[in-house]
């Protein structure tokens, strides 16, 4: 009954219910009250319509608390290095930078390792870029506002339209690539963990060398955004947004 009320924009009535739900009014009636009890729903005393009450963010508040971002991304990224045999990484943004928190490396003698704690701008590389395409259009102006956008290597954007349309191919395509942008030599694809507002509060990306991984962007982004849609999912993000 709760998962068919977060269905309706407005309110719904017993009727409604009992024949969504194929359960008789006595039975729907029963739970209403129970459900209203605990605040789950709330009544609309004049219509006799019930909507979904401010209990349910109570549940959602304790549920969103029990997580830990880092030990839910974790699972995926050995997922992930061990699904693309490349290295996965974790990142959080601190203000105007990101920052890697965690890594899982392959067996593999020749791959890319990250630097843990380092800072870096949110227009460099494709795990930054996941950051700040998924920022509010106002922080991406505050952002190219206050930041000079500095190259860190030939490849890195500089250019203020350049990367707003970078931005918005990024969104649209749900992920973001860097070819050397960064790191000379190296090659990433990144896609954020998104909240129940839809703003990213984490960022993992896939990565290698250049010229061995660029042949695998295709692939690695397909399985890394099946991944970090799945954890989005958990923190309470709508699967139909974008």
């Amino acid at each position: 009954m709760l998962f068919l009320l977060t269905t309706k924009q407005g309110t719904i009535g017993v009727t409604e219910i009992s024949k969504e739900l194929e359960i008789s009014k006595a039975v729907v009636h029963r739970i209403l009250t129970s459900l209203c009890e605990h605040d789950l729903v709330v009544a609309d005393l004049v219509t006799r319509r019930y909507s979904l009450g401010p209990g349910v963010l109570r549940l959602s508040a304790a549920y969103l608390d029990n997580l830990d971002i880092h030990s839910m991304a974790l699972d995926a990224m050995h997922r992930l290095s061990a699904t693309t045999n490349e290295t996965a990484t974790l990142s959080v943004r601190n203000g105007n930078k990101r920052v890697y928190v965690d890594q899982v490396t392959p067996s593999r003698e020749v791959k890319m390792t990250v630097q843990l704690a380092a800072a870096f701008p949110l227009h460099a590389g494709a795990s930054s870029k996941a950051f700040l395409a998924w920022l509010s259009p106002e922080e991406i102006d505050g952002y190219l506002a206050e930041s000079a956008l500095e190259a860190l290597t030939d490849a890195t954007i500089v250019s203020e339209p350049e990367l707003r349309t970078e931005l918005k191919r990024i969104r649209e395509q749900g992920f973001a690539v860097s070819l050397g942008e960064r790191q000379v030599g190296a090659c990433s694809v990144a896609a954020p963990v998104l909240d129940q507002q839809h703003r990213p509060v984490a960022v993992i990306s896939v990565c290698g060398p250049i010229e061995r991984f660029r042949h695998e962007v295709a692939g690695s982004a397909e399985t890394l955004t099946e991944a970090t849609r799945e954890l989005s999912t958990r923190l309470g993000a709508r699967s139909d947004e974008s």
